[in-house]
């Protein structure tokens, strides 16, 4: 099953033909019955939109009727990422040309972001249509006025550089299986640290601040900060006697100690897996050990263990640096490690300093969170099964990270996201089998999002992979679980 590529005027088809290897078809009646994609030029209907910008119809709306577009997150992503200027909206279309001023504002108080003639009439009912318009006039630039002929010329050059991405989604289309990898997504510690923000802003009113990130990621942070949450650097931004609720990556004592200095009612949202390895490090360095911490020296995590016992704490990053590392005295060290580490590295890591200080002391089982453990179990399981692993989460964050590299160590290329707009349409040509997973700090929510886009290239069948059920829940910080 391959795209189809309807242009519904001549001009329009003339700007895409004459790029390349654009399949295209003027059509006017009943729909493809595969994936189509429309596009052409469209007036603009909301402020903010100019001449030349780009469409795309999140639905098409014709009478009381929606149609949903269920790419359009994939091809705006794909089109903002080669500089197009992109609005994802409502797309009306109707039986005549509006340039009336009062009609375009009661399209748009709809809410529709774009009208055009056509698309409609080409678009089926099964959510595989794409719209991609170039806006030609606008409420503030009006059809029939000076200046139409090179706003038209200026919205089909627009069009007709859109002709790459055009050609990406065509080799994407197809039918596909995605496997969903399980357990994903959220972890006991992420929805524990998320609540406990949600908690205080119910508690104390906004603004409740955050230093840093409460979890590494884009979309959770930008949802807190809708609601009132105001992140923050460092404590010095806080203003004294403000309410701080510290992230679940946890923090060293000196940040503990300045938020008192500000007078601050601090809420803890660490996570109880973070705390043990903290309580782990002051205890072997209270028997002035030298405790090597295997992670990543500037992640968060680590960061703030290593402020517990600074002139104790030597970061150890790979089994390369163990093999390298000196210790003051090799009967009295022990080790710990951060809870998002991939676990075949760490396990390399923490055999080399076994073996180099027979003395080694260590936790009585490893440090590397449930979560993380089981959600690389789960992505390699399905990664010698897809032709592509989709990791959901933030480049910051560490697990979704050891995700990708567990998935390419199996086999698969992978591909780290933030979300479905972020997916690369080129990477999807070819592929049948596509392996999907999330990070502990990436919402369920954004899973569901790709799988409906995914939808819009093509048939699919979804398949749920494992049947590990994750029951645990810790407790919230005392300041916002009280009644």
């Amino acid at each position: 099953m391959t795209g189809v590529v309807c242009t519904p005027l001549y001009a329009e088809w003339l700007a895409l033909r004459a790029v390349g290897p654009v399949h295209t078809g003027r059509s006017r009646g009943s729909a493809h019955e595969g994936p189509v994609l429309v596009a052409g030029v469209a007036g603009g209907l909301v402020d903010g939109i100019a001449s030349g910008d780009l469409v795309v119809a999140s639905e098409i709306r014709v009478g009381r009727t929606a149609k949903p577009c269920h790419a359009a997150a994939l091809i705006a992503g794909n089109l903002r990422r080669q500089g197009f200027t992109v609005h994802t909206g409502p797309i009306v279309t109707t039986d005549h040309v509006v340039d009336s001023p009062a009609e375009r504002a009661a399209l748009a108080a709809q809410g529709a972001v774009a009208v055009d003639t056509e698309s409609a009439l080409l678009a089926g009912d099964d959510g595989r249509t794409v719209v991609v318009r170039a806006v030609a006039d606008t409420p503030a630039q009006p059809l029939w006025r000076m200046g139409m002929p090179w706003r038209g010329v200026r919205a089909l050059r627009e069009l007709r550089r859109s002709a790459s991405v055009i050609n990406d989604w065509s080799a994407a289309t197809g039918q596909r299986e995605v496997l969903l990898a399980a357990p994903r997504s959220f972890c006991a510690g992420v929805e524990r640290a998320i609540e406990t923000v949600e908690r205080a802003l119910e508690r104390f009113g906004a603004p409740v601040y955050v230093r840093r990130q409460i979890v590494h990621n884009r979309h959770v942070v930008d949802d807190l900060e809708r609601r009132g949450a105001v992140f923050v650097e460092e404590v010095d931004a806080v203003p004294e006697g403000s309410v701080l609720v510290l992230a679940a990556h946890g923090v060293a004592p000196v940040v503990r100690a300045q938020a008192a200095e500000r007078h601050l009612r601090v809420v803890d949202a660490t996570c109880p897996l973070v705390a043990k390895v903290h309580q782990e490090v002051r205890r072997y360095a209270g028997r002035d050990n030298t405790v090597l911490l295997i992670g990543h020296a500037d992640h968060e995590e680590v960061i703030g263990t290593t402020g517990e016992a600074p002139g104790h704490v030597v970061v150890v990053s790979s089994p390369a640096d163990a093999e390298a590392i000196r210790v003051p005295n090799p009967a009295r060290v022990a080790y710990a490690m951060q809870t998002t580490l991939a676990v075949e590295e760490a396990a390399e890591t923490t055999a080399v300093l076994r073996r180099r200080f027979p003395a080694i002391e260590g936790p009585r089982t490893d440090d590397i969170c449930y979560a993380t453990s089981n959600r690389q179990a789960a992505v390699r399981a399905i990664a010698g099964q897809s032709d592509l692993v989709v990791v959901l989460g933030s480049q910051n964050s560490s697990n979704s990270r050891r995700l990708a590299e567990v998935a390419e160590n199996a086999g698969a290329p992978a591909v780290l996201i933030d979300d479905a707009g972020e997916l690369p349409l080129d990477r999807l040509a070819g592929t049948t089998r596509i392996g999907v997973t999330a990070g502990a700090s990436a919402p369920p929510t954004l899973v569901r999002e790709l799988v409906d886009s995914l939808t819009g290239l093509g048939p699919i069948t979804v398949t749920e992979t494992g049947d590990l059920t994750e029951d645990v829940v810790f407790s919230l910080p005392k300041e916002v679980s009280q009644s």
